[in-house]
């Protein structure tokens, strides 16, 4: 377990990595964060973080970046979950159900930059929206890491059919992935009703995403699915 003063570190260090997509100097966070820490102790504090697993050094010179462990913990322990109301995202009415769900889809990859897929499982279709916000991300701009997430998103195609979710939403990040080849990414799931139809939704991104908004996003549909179309028992 971390102290007050190393939560509150982790947390503005995910921020400031996630925001800038740069390694976060000790210096630099001095700077930009007044939280009555001084440069020595910010310092010998990122070394015990990075010793206990939860930041590292991409390169020795560099400034740290978080840890899927870090990450986890941030997720577990520091989330300040943004609420969205959905039913502002819905432009239309329901007539067409296909370009409604094709037109929330492009909301939500709007507002999270991530890739979003809907697996409808009546139809056993295959819906996806997003690439122009998420390859935009840093991430992307080596095209090995656009091969490697099209390799995750081929396999978590292939085994769609074999997830087992209970009523939760699953948020994997990094080698947490149960897909092989996610593990440089981050995988937030859930099994939701739409339209009165059974669903899979995902949403698709570098591990370097905005958990606040990205999982409050899913977890805000969720509760709209739920008091829209409530889950037949």
């Amino acid at each position: 377990m971390l102290t007050k003063r190393q939560e509150e570190i982790l947390k503005n260090l995910v921020k400031d990595y996630v925001e800038l997509a740069t390694p976060i100097s000790s210096e630099f966070f001095e700077k930009r964060h007044k939280i009555g820490i001084s440069p020595p102790t910010i310092r010998l504090e990122f070394q015990k973080l990075t010793k206990e697993g939860f930041l590292e050094k991409p390169y020795i010179s560099s400034g740290r970046i978080p840890t899927d462990k870090g990450y986890r913990y941030f997720v577990d322990n520091l989330l300040e979950e943004r609420i969205f109301e959905i039913e502002k995202l819905i432009e239309e009415k329901i007539e067409e159900e296909l370009k409604f769900l094709q037109n929330l889809m492009k909301s939500l990859a709007q507002i999270s930059k991530s890739l979003i897929l809907s697996y409808l499982k009546k139809d056993k279709m295959i819906l996806k929206e997003g690439w122009e916000e998420v390859l935009k991300e840093p991430e992307f701009l080596n095209k090995e890491s656009v091969f490697k997430f099209l390799d995750f998103l081929e396999e978590f195609e292939e085994k769609i059919e074999r997830l087992k979710l209970n009523c939760g939403i699953k948020i994997y990040i990094g080698q947490e992935n149960p897909f092989k080849t996610g593990k440089d990414f981050t995988l937030i799931i859930s099994r939701m009703k739409i339209l009165d139809e059974e669903n899979i939704f995902a949403l698709f991104g570098p591990k370097r995403m905005d958990y606040n908004k990205n999982i409050g996003l899913i977890k805000s549909l969720k509760r709209y699915c739920e008091k829209t179309w409530q889950r037949k028992t």
